[in-house]
């Protein structure tokens, strides 16, 4: 197994990459954990490696071994750049990592407002549900502090025509997980959007 590429993309060096795809190195080669050289590049945010390989035709959509791919693991750590960058050269839009999810919703759950907002504009489905029952509204409800962040995630995907009353598996819409978390910001918002 030639781990060259990935080691160079891991360490974000772009001239490296360059010679050893100038030498015929497998732009999709894979390591123990199947990820390819784009994946361990967008893994450490390494913009200059990842776009070195999306130029020489590197995948945005292959996956690992736990079904990360570059375009759904920009989306989910928030690294604008390569998630740009994926958005630009194909990302499947309807990929799901391994909880059944798109790159929208951890997203939504982690806070990265700007890239829900690029996410959103992209077209990814807002009322999309994972594995879990979980849309990306209700993820930055139930697994979030309620924040500033938050808050306008939810004003982004309320603005986006998110169902505001897509319940969980158990029943409990995203309206009743704000207000059991006492987060009155999001309720208004949820409440002004007509959640009931």
């Amino acid at each position: 197994m030639d781990l060259r590429l990935h080691k160079a993309a891991a360490a974000g060096d772009a001239a490296a990459i360059h010679q050893l795809l100038d030498n015929g190195a497998a732009v999709e080669a894979r390591d123990a954990s199947g990820a390819t050289p784009l994946l361990i590049a967008t893994h450490g945010n390494k913009v200059e490696a990842a776009r070195v390989l999306i130029e020489a035709g590197a995948d945005v959509n292959a996956k690992d071994d736990i079904q990360d791919s570059p375009y759904l693991y920009a989306g989910a750590r928030g690294h604008l750049d390569i998630l740009k960058l994926t958005l630009a050269h194909g990302a499947d839009l309807k990929s799901t990592n391994r909880y059944g999810g798109t790159a929208l919703i951890p997203a939504s759950e982690r806070g990265h407002v700007e890239t829900v907002a690029i996410l959103i504009k992209a077209g990814v489905a807002v009322d999309h549900v994972n594995r879990l029952g979980w849309t990306a509204l209700i993820e930055a409800v139930i697994l979030s502090d309620g924040g500033p962040r938050h808050v306008q995630i939810v004003k982004q995907l309320v603005d986006a025509g998110a169902d505001v009353n897509l319940a969980d598996n158990d029943g409990v819409t995203p309206l009743q997980h704000a207000r059991s978390r006492g987060f009155t910001a999001i309720l208004k918002l949820l409440e002004e959007a007509g959640a009931t």
